[in-house]
């Protein structure tokens, strides 16, 4: 248009020159950064083992070859670091923070890494919650990452909604349970995703099966599974199924994880890789 003042973002005129309104609540990385794929793991509700998920991802990819990293935006109840078996704190100088690496190399950044003991509580508010996170974002100096994973606290709260407006989200992986409560609630973490034009990669079930050592049969402790319906329901392309494993507890509680053996979440694995 003749009076147009190229300001698009508070005009309502439908033109062909319209240009996209940038999003103000993007947070840039830190300038040393170099990190090529953010994907974001989440959960309606807590205790279905996201951040199991999370760590279990970051290991897959670790071993196709590609550098992994982990930021642990569950500031009030990280546990990536117990689960890596992480003892050290993070440093940093007058350029930035710089994550742990694991034994395999995995760069790790949590709220338990910058605080005096692993057990002392986070007892702050909505919004300087958010703020840690974005600093984990753009004070710490991510080297060269491939796929970077984000724990994300369960729900539909301040850090997945500062998590999808601030860092450049290419897709999340939702984890669930057997239980048909929890199946409900999935929706919402769908919906919100659709509501942030995040694509949903693939959607993990844990807890879903044991195999009896004696007998080899699978037995559905928690009930009977309903990924199926739930990946049809929403359009969910792919999905995996975790089993109840001891010996995958046992590796979580001795920081071991690195160690896993199973091929679960080779199907997530290759869709992330294409």
């Amino acid at each position: 248009m003749s009076d147009c003042n190229n300001k698009c973002d508070s005009c309502s005129t439908s033109c062909g020159d319209r240009k996209q309104a940038k999003n103000d609540f993007a947070v840039e990385p830190h300038e040393l950064s170099n990190i090529k794929k953010v994907i974001g793991v989440v959960s309606g509700k807590g205790g279905v083992g996201k951040s199991l998920v999370t760590s279990l991802m970051s290991v897959t990819m670790n071993r196709r070859g590609y550098h992994t990293a982990i930021l642990d935006a569950d500031i009030t109840g990280p546990s990536i670091p117990k689960v890596f078996g992480i003892k050290e704190k993070a440093k940093g100088n007058e350029m930035g923070l710089f994550p742990v690496k694991t034994n395999t190399g995995i760069d790790i950044m949590s709220i338990n890494l910058l605080l005096g003991n692993e057990t002392d509580p986070v007892v702050w508010r909505g919004p300087v919650i958010a703020g840690t996170v974005k600093q984990f974002w753009s004070d710490v100096i991510w080297n060269e990452v491939d796929y970077m994973f984000v724990d994300m606290p369960p729900g539909t709260g301040d850090v997945p909604l500062t998590v999808f407006q601030s860092l450049p989200i290419e897709g999340i992986i939702i984890v669930t349970s057997p239980q048909e409560l929890v199946s409900m609630i999935v929706g919402k973490a769908v919906k919100m995703a659709q509501m942030m034009n995040v694509p949903i990669l693939g959607l993990i079930e844990n807890m879903s099966y044991f195999v009896c050592p004696d007998c080899d049969n699978k037995h559905q402790i928690f009930g009977e599974s309903h990924i199926e319906e739930v990946a049809s329901e929403y359009g969910i392309h792919t999905f995996a199924k975790l089993p109840i494993n001891p010996k995958l507890a046992a590796a979580c509680d001795r920081g071991m994880i690195e160690l896993f053996e199973g091929d679960w979440l080779d199907k997530i694995a290759d869709v992330l890789e294409q």
